[in-house]
């Protein structure tokens, strides 16, 4: 996965994937030529009443409008989906935009009904995941895999040709499961709402577990997911930003305001350098400002400051 030692990505606003093809080819070439690291997309089948976007599509459309650059799903709902389609989907990408595709994967279980409606039964999502990622590593290695698990069964499973570069897979979520599961099968942790102190014990956590687990040698691409507003002062831009949060996820912005910056690009960057120090690869930030051109502007130059 080509990168630098610390990357900067950005994604796009929901609302410019649902404006038609132009709009959004304009903002990728102009995230291109500011030098954006990568691009990012989130998933979700249903949320809170309908909302959302398949994350895998919008990476396939963002890879098709990009030359060169990179593109992450950052949260794919694994446990909703079953992990061989997956797979081939995945390895499709792969082949679209080899060495260019990074997945994040989490059980995702803010909206209830959201799991719920895919068939899955909330309670089992941790251990659907479990099973779900240990098959989609084999898949994705090119493996003939037969299993059978408490979810899953499969015979003879293959998905050919294998992705070469291997897709970085990162795994999402703030539980000791999550960071089990992510020194058992992932090349990251990919965290979201935690403090630079929380994020340097967790990374240090799973690299020792996968240590003790004799995994070896690790390219460890640890990630953060950031909502960020962005005005003339913290006081301009917090309101949009805590609308945008509270909104999205109907809940009050006091859960979220410590871990989401605002203000300038200057004082967005400060926020944000400590976890530079905790051992962040890769920082994903979700812009909230006047418009989406401000948003990608001010990215870029949060990028240029933490350079």
């Amino acid at each position: 996965m080509p990168g630098t030692a610390f990357a900067i990505g950005y994604r796009p606003p929901h609302a410019l994937f649902e404006r038609g093809a132009q709009r959004l080819a304009a903002l990728v070439a102009r995230a291109e030529q500011l030098g954006i690291d990568h691009l990012c997309t989130g998933d979700h089948v249903s949320f809170h009443g309908g909302r959302g976007a398949d994350g895998l599509l919008q990476v396939a459309a963002l890879a098709v409008l990009a030359r060169r650059l990179p593109v992450h799903c950052t949260v794919y709902l694994l446990p909703l989906r079953h992990p061989f389609p997956v797979a081939r989907q995945v390895a499709t990408l792969a082949q679209l935009a080899p060495g260019r595709i990074a997945l994040g994967v989490g059980i995702g279980g803010e909206d209830r009904g959201e799991v719920e409606n895919c068939g899955v039964d909330p309670a089992t999502r941790g251990r659907r995941m479990d099973e779900c990622l240990a098959l989609l590593a084999r898949l994705l290695a090119g493996e003939s895999v037969d299993f059978e698990g408490e979810f899953f069964r499969l015979r003879g499973a293959r998905i050919l040709p294998a992705p070469e570069p291997p897709v970085p897979i990162l795994v999402g979520g703030r539980s000791p499961a999550a960071l089990r599961r992510t020194a058992r099968s992932g090349q990251g942790w990919h965290a979201v709402f935690v403090s630079p102190a929380r994020f340097a014990a967790a990374r240090a956590e799973v690299e020792a577990l996968a240590s003790a687990a004799g995994r070896g040698v690790v390219d460890w691409q640890h990630g953060l997911q950031v909502w960020c507003g962005f005005g003339r002062s913290r006081e301009a831009a917090l309101p949009a930003l805590s609308a945008a949060l509270e909104d999205f996820y109907r809940l009050p912005f006091e859960r979220f305001a410590r871990y989401a910056p605002a203000g300038t690009p200057a004082d967005v960057a400060a926020a944000l350098a400590d976890y530079r120090i905790a051992g962040c690869r890769n920082l994903n930030l979700i812009p909230i400002a006047a418009d989406p051109d401000d948003g990608l502007e001010a990215v870029a130059e949060v990028k240029r400051l933490l350079a």
